[in-house]
């Protein structure tokens, strides 16, 4: 049998990002947990900011195209994103947006995210670590796309000193936290069909 196959996408493009940080630290661990694992950069899916009229005009994006394959071969798909504003950021969210428009083949709205586990991370250097992303996040994928995003999450507080040298996370709960969240990525991911 294969190895079931995950996604980590960052959701910042920011030279020294602690979400690109927690991005590394994270494929390390799954790659630790015997998975085959997958990290991108939004970078690689260049996209206008949502437009209804420019869909109806041009259709979907390549790019938008694109990253709906990517996270269709995967079983199980870790975001990891950034607060802006208590929020996600526009990049994250205008990924979202255009990958939740795209459907082929007569296949229903919004399927990529259907049939495969969800996980949600944030690293941030204020004390709430970014939660207030995750709750947005977790609201847009489960009520806006109806994905299945696991309970368990990590916001990473004080992001700013919470990495060695090596993006490995110093504080060993953190470290734990991050274990418990992919190992219930791995093991949801397992039994989604």
């Amino acid at each position: 049998m294969s190895a079931t196959r995950i996604l980590v996408i960052p959701g910042s493009l920011r030279t020294g990002s602690f979400n690109v940080r927690l991005a590394a630290a994270a494929t390390k661990e799954l790659t630790l947990a015997g998975v085959n694992v997958t990290r991108i950069s939004l970078a690689d899916y260049p996209l206008p900011i949502y437009d209804a009229d420019l869909e109806a005009q041009s259709g979907v994006p390549k790019a938008a195209v694109d990253l709906k394959h990517m996270i269709g071969a995967h079983r199980g798909i870790l975001i990891i994103t950034p607060e802006y504003n208590a929020s996600v950021p526009p990049l994250l969210k205008n990924a979202i947006d255009w990958v939740s428009r795209v459907r082929e083949r007569g296949e229903a709205p919004l399927a990529v995210f259907h049939r495969r586990a969800f996980a949600i991370a944030a690293a941030s250097e204020t004390r709430f670590g970014g939660l207030q992303a995750l709750i947005a996040l977790r609201q847009v994928l489960t009520l806006g796309c109806g994905a299945n995003v696991i309970p368990h999450q990590l916001a990473l507080a004080g992001a700013d000193r919470a990495f060695d040298e090596m993006d490995a996370l110093k504080d060993p709960r953190d470290a734990e936290t991050l274990q418990g969240v992919v190992r219930q990525l791995v093991e949801t991911a397992q039994v989604m069909t």
